[in-house]
């Protein structure tokens, strides 16, 4: 059973490579099979089907996301912090993506499509709505703005980054755009300290892991 779990995990991390890459709908079962080292009919004794293997990959990726975020809250110095260890996680995910992937996922894989959306009206809102709470308790944030509405735009600004209307007039791609807009959702919420805390992190950005509040 361990050999089989372990085979499975095998083909869904190489799959989502080649999504994160391509996107989904131009990576066939044959390409996966080829990125395995084996053939499509051992894939078929793991997933019925493409959708099954696009759904398992997505919802690990959104699972992994959901416990670092957890631990980010847990390790982080402050709210600023928090938002820089979350921010960081997400820019690794984004260097690697094709904006092309999400839309993939909305026009052929609705069902996975709303998982990713169910997850992001969700529990990334609750995560900003907590994060933004944090940060007026620790007067790193002005406490002078509605609190479900600048959360909800935060949401809105992760949406933007998938229009292929904005993604295609990007010269420096997903990476950097995603970054400029934490900086500016995050400088519009901070009171003077917290401002100098940004400027801190910005310089000398925190790493990813349990030793980040060294």
């Amino acid at each position: 059973m361990e050999d089989e779990n372990e085979h499975k995990i095998h083909i869904r991390n190489q799959a989502l490579q080649l999504f994160m890459q391509y996107g989904a709908r131009s990576v066939s079962m044959d390409d996966i099979a080829s990125a395995v080292g084996s053939s499509k009919k051992t894939i078929y004794q793991y997933y019925t089907d493409k959708d099954h293997l696009v759904g398992d990959a997505i919802e690990q990726i959104l699972a992994d996301n959901g416990t670092q975020c957890r631990t980010f809250h847990q390790i982080s110095d402050n709210a600023v912090h928090e938002g820089f260890l979350a921010i960081g996680q997400t820019s690794e995910l984004f260097r690697n993506m094709n904006p092309v992937l999400i839309n993939d996922l909305k026009k052929y894989h609705p069902r996975v499509y709303k998982k990713f959306v169910d997850y992001k009206n969700e529990f990334i809102y609750e995560i900003i709505v907590e994060n933004i709470r944090r940060g007026i308790g620790e007067g790193l944030y002005r406490d002078d703005f509605n609190i479900d509405i600048i959360a909800q735009f935060r949401v809105g600004s992760i949406d933007i980054l998938f229009m292929p209307e904005f993604y295609g007039r990007l010269k420096e791609g997903l990476f950097h755009a995603q970054l400029e807009i934490f900086y500016f959702f995050l400088h519009g919420m901070a009171t003077p300290k917290g401002q100098k805390l940004i400027e801190k992190y910005k310089k000398h950005k925190p790493k990813n892991s349990s030793d980040a509040k060294d």
